[in-house]
This record gives structure tokens, sequence and C-alpha cells, in this order.
């Protein structure tokens, strides 16, 4: 007979691993070691599960690059063991994380799901549940030959490429959108994966984990009446080594001369300045009006249709690396995970 496919899921912390003290009223840390106790429909699944837990699980709001690597090597560790992988975090800075382990889990050749929920697991109306049972069913999908090798974020019957996420509400339970690339997949009375939308990464290639990360990185975010001392605070700084510029619409700026000077001679110190539009969905287009040339001329890098939260990823992973000055901007602006049309 065959063996089943073996899944692990990490808890880093966040609300899906809290259950509710009904006496007290007091959210505490669920035990995953009695998973299948508080979740009898696991045993429905044609999988092994396992779990591990942060030493100390986090709120998201805490999390930061030192536990980005710690995710990375749990997966390191447990790679050759397990199928598959769900990762179990706060929704706040779920899209961070998960941007980020798509560019460290180099050469991924299996499903990395991230999921947390919006109510506790042991609420009565709780989305925990479906999410956690999903995410473990997906990462469990075609053991011999894993359509998904990338990793993933799955919430409120949507699977979508982790670094083109953003959460978008914090009261809802559909509280993520991927809105410049469609979702990889649907849960609904039927589990639907869109085969012709999932990464594919070079065959035969060797996982690598790449945890150098660099976050001397800073976003300005634009708005009408932006003072020119706000922005020299940060560009003065010789400390910050890149800067997410989220500019209006198609990645249009105020054409101030003072603005323009601090970003030139900015970009000639080395500061890399990336171009990411402040709109929910749509893409940086430098050059379409006026008020893009000039950051198209002084090189500012082009952000085309990433999010935020993934080219804050990006850059740290890129200056980690030591990306040289003269092939930073190529290949920043190259879609290296499915980030970037």
């Amino acid at each position: 007979m065959e063996n089943k496919p073996n899944i692990l899921l990490i808890y880093t912390g966040g609300t899906i691993g809290m259950i509710k003290d009904y006496e007290t009223g007091v959210l505490k840390a669920f035990d995953f070691d009695k998973l299948e106790e508080r979740i009898p429909e696991l045993r429905q699944l044609d999988c092994d599960v396992e779990a591990i837990s942060f030493s100390i699980p986090i709120d998201s709001s805490n999390m930061n690059p030192k536990y980005w690597v710690q995710i990375a090597e749990m997966i390191e560790e447990n790679y050759e063991k397990f199928d598959g992988f769900v990762v179990l975090h706060g929704s706040d800075t779920m899209s961070y994380s998960a941007s980020a382990l798509s560019f460290m889990l180099e050469n991924l050749s299996k499903p990395v799901i991230f999921t947390g929920s919006q109510l506790p697991i042991g609420d009565l109306r709780t989305d925990a549940k479906e999410n956690l049972i999903t995410s473990i069913q997906i990462a469990s999908l075609d053991k011999k030959n894993p359509g998904i090798k990338e990793v993933c974020l799955y919430f409120e019957y949507k699977l979508y490429r982790a670094n083109r996420t953003t959460k978008i509400n914090a009261e809802h339970f559909n509280a993520f959108a991927s809105l410049n690339y469609p979702e990889l997949g649907e849960s609904g009375v039927h589990l639907t994966i869109h085969e012709e939308r999932l990464f594919r990464p070079s065959k035969g290639k060797k996982l690598v984990i790449r945890k150098k990360l660099d976050d001397r990185i800073a976003v300005i975010k634009l708005f009408p009446g932006l003072h020119e001392e706000a922005v020299q605070c940060i560009f003065k700084n010789e400390n910050i080594k890149a800067v997410v510029l989220e500019t209006y619409g198609s990645g249009n700026t105020f054409t101030s001369p003072w603005f323009y000077k601090i970003l030139e001679e900015a970009i000639q110190r080395g500061v890399f300045i990336v171009n990411v539009t402040q709109c929910s969905g749509g893409s940086v287009i430098m050059g379409q009006y006026e008020t893009s040339v000039h950051l198209k001329k002084i090189g500012v890098i082009d952000g085309k249709d990433i999010t935020t939260e993934a080219a804050l990823a990006k850059l740290m992973y890129l200056l980690g690396n030591q990306i040289g000055r003269k092939t930073f901007k190529t290949i920043f602006e190259t879609p290296l995970r499915g980030e970037l049309s």
C-alpha cells in the first residue's frame, strides 16, 4: 500500500492557534499535540499530519526577519521528511511573511501554504477549521509530482500566490485579496486548482535557503502636502539602503524640484528606490504621464504591479545577497517567484 502524504504544520502564533476558555472568556494557546481531538475531521484526510511550534508563539504584529529565518529553517530541517508544509500565522503580517518566504525558499519543489483565521479555533463561528483543513488538503495533493511548488496563502475558500496578496479587511472572513494575479485555486463543493496559473520553478535544482536578509529599508507613502523635511529625514539617514516609494496611480509623483533632487542624489549615493503604486490594484507604468517621466530618467526602479509587501521582501532578499549595483535594478524588475507581471 502506498504511503500517505506527510504534512508538517508549523505554528508561529496568531488567532488560529488560540482557543477560548468559556468559563473565563480568556484566549489561550491551543495544544497542537491534541489537534485531532479538537478537529476530528482531520481523520478523514488521506494524509498524516505532524505539528511543530515556535517555542514561544508570537503575535504576528511582532513578526520580523529573524522569525522568517526560523520558519525557513524549520522547513529546511524537515524538507526531506514531508511532502508539504502548512504555516499557521497571524493574519496581520501574513502577506509580508509569506512573500519573504517565497524569496528565501529558492528552488522550492513542494507546497508551502500559509493560513490563519479571523476567529479562534474553538469559537462557535470560527473560520479556522475550514482554513486549516483545506490548507492541509492542498498541501497533500499529488504527492508523486506536486503541482504546487511555491509559497501560497489560503484564506476563506481561495488559494493565492503568497507574494501577490495583501490584507484588505480586518473584520470579514475574506481578509485577503490578490488584485493583480488571479487565485490559484478555489474551495467549494469541489477543490479546484488552476494548474496553468501555478509557478513553474527550474527542474532538478536543489532547495537553497536564503537566510541573509537586510532590513535597512524605509517606505514613503506620498500624500498631498508631504513636506521636504520629512523626505530628507529618511534619505539623509546613511543606514537606509533602499526605499519603497508608494506613488499615486500608475506611478506618479508631484513635480517639485526639491523632491527630484533628493531622489537623484540618493540614487547616485547607491540607495535603491522602488516605485510602487499605493492603489490596491493596478501597475506602475513609469513614463506614461509627465509626472513620472523624470523618475524613469534618474533610475528609479519600476515596481510594476508588485505589492508593497512583496517589494519589501524582495529588497531584503536582494540586499541580503549583496546583489551588485549595476544589476540590482534589472534583477528587481525581473519576476523571480511570480511576484510581478
